[in-house]
């Protein structure tokens, strides 16, 4: 059999999973049609108006699986598949529901419904197992050669050797090794990783790869963000971009003040009753106060306090004074382990966005005295505050608890430039998602266990080149 040349083989894996995806909305969608037309024939669904309506479904599902990034077979876990298949089916079949009642003029039986949204339940679950394993199956992991330029970019590969189903790093490289060693080296391998090296060189080497058709994988710079917000500027033959570097404009923060306080005053409805309960179990627990109010930070370095349900044990700061959490952290009551562990003690903030101290959508606000020692070593971290904090973003869906000051700042700054009303709307479904993700509530004891083993690769790497030492 002919070998496919690279580009050709990361066509035919976009193309497969099209092709999946497309096959699972087709699959769902004559499931829904059989149940429907045989559970409401008198709802008012005359002659090729029900082929309407199944197209009208087909879309919704393809519009929400799309957001919900909950079919990337062979990229995601089969978990995580899961989870965001359930929420995309959920919020169909209830959008459906009301929009079938509509054309009927009248409230119907929502049991088909939920008989839908059980039976695809299933029919997803054995989709996602065997679209999984085809992918797995056709596509072998990357094999993988991180070139690094200091020590601390090896940690990359310890973070993604738990993805080894996908990502294979084989070899890794110092940028020391020069141009010429590392453009050599890359042509034996399937991928190539760029991470913390000088500018220059990472350009050049990101130009040969494109040439050569090899894949590269780029840990993008600040600037690297910033830029992928610019506006184009084609006024002259010589194109230009604009960075403005003022965060939204006036109509984006208007509108989307307009989507926070639309969105919390429903949430409120569903989201009271869980927070009386909430409440209730904290004090019935040690009798101390339901909430914990903390000075953050949000747009313009504005200090805010911030609520949230008390998860911890009273006054625990004095027994450890103001450091992150680690996963097994003695000051965790047994209430707040359940409601850190599902994002319960965050419902509290609703009240922040109604009173306009936050948004839904934004960077995490951070403590004073945190920010202040993350300014010493990267005065940029201030850059996260050109907008206001939020419940959920980039860095709280994309990153992790123990994620570094660095990556978070990365991940802020690609939302603040790329934002949209659009974006909002697909982060805020992704957030159902990793809710039930144990990998986002990672502690620090899990961030200092990846340094012990990237400490040991670097002595490892020391000693191979260094023998005689």
């Amino acid at each position: 059999m002919r070998k496919l040349s690279r580009g050709a083989y990361e066509d035919t894996k976009g193309f497969v999973r099209l092709v999946e995806t497309l096959l699972e909305v087709l699959i769902l969608t004559v499931l829904y049609y059989i149940i429907w037309r045989n559970s409401y024939p008198d709802g008012g669904f005359l002659y090729k108006g029900k082929y309407v309506l199944m197209g009208v479904y087909a879309m919704l599902m393809l519009v929400f699986f799309q957001n919900s990034d909950c079919t990337l077979f062979g990229q995601l876990r089969k978990a995580d598949l899961m989870i965001g298949q359930v929420i995309a089916l959920l919020l169909v079949n209830f959008v459906t529901y009301f929009q079938l009642c509509l054309i009927a003029n009248r409230m119907l039986s929502p049991g088909p419904m939920i008989l839908v949204f059980v039976l695809e339940i299933f029919v997803a679950l054995l989709l996602v197992i065997g679209f999984t394993a085809i992918y797995r199956k056709l596509y072998a992991p990357h094999n993988m050669l991180l070139v690094y330029g200091n020590d601390q970019g090896i940690g990359l590969k310890i973070k993604m050797d738990s993805r080894q189903d996908k990502y294979k790093i084989t070899k890794l490289m110092s940028a020391d090794a020069g141009y010429e060693a590392v453009c050599q080296e890359a042509q034996k391998f399937d991928a190539v990783i760029l991470n913390d090296i000088p500018a220059q060189l990472r350009n050049d080497i990101l130009k040969f790869c494109y040439l050569k058709r090899i894949r590269a994988y780029v840990a993008p710079k600040l600037t690297d963000v910033i830029l992928r917000g610019a506006k184009d500027n084609n006024l002259f033959d010589t194109p230009l971009l604009l960075v403005r570097g003022t965060g939204l404009t006036p109509t984006q923060r208007i509108a989307k003040r307009t989507m926070d306080i639309v969105l919390c005053a429903i949430a409120m409805v569903f989201a009271a009753p869980v927070m009386l309960v909430v409440a209730a179990a904290i004090k019935l627990e040690d009798g101390g106060p339901v909430f914990y109010k903390q000075k953050r930070l949000t747009r313009n370095g504005v200090e805010f306090e911030i609520l949230k349900f008390r998860s911890m044990i009273v006054d625990a700061e004095k027994y450890a004074g103001a450091v992150l959490a680690a996963g097994n952290d003695p000051r965790i009551t047994k209430v707040g382990k359940i409601i850190r562990a599902t994002r319960l003690d965050e419902l509290p903030q609703i009240l922040n966005i109604l009173k306009g101290d936050m948004s839904i959508v934004g960077p995490r606000p951070e403590r004073k005295c945190f920010a202040e020692a993350y300014y010493e070593d990267m005065p940029e971290f201030a850059y996260r505050l050109k907008v206001r904090g939020g419940l959920t973003g980039y860095a709280q869906i994309y990153g992790k608890y123990n994620t570094s000051a660095y990556d978070k700042l990365r991940l802020d700054m690609m939302y603040i430039e790329n934002y949209s009303l659009l974006l909002d709307i697909k982060l805020i479904i992704l957030t159902l998602r990793i809710i039930f993700s144990k990998d986002s509530t990672e502690g620090v004891d899990v961030a200092e266990e990846n340094q012990r083993k990237a400490e040991e690769l670097l002595q490892q790497i020391h000693n191979t080149e260094n023998p005689k030492e």
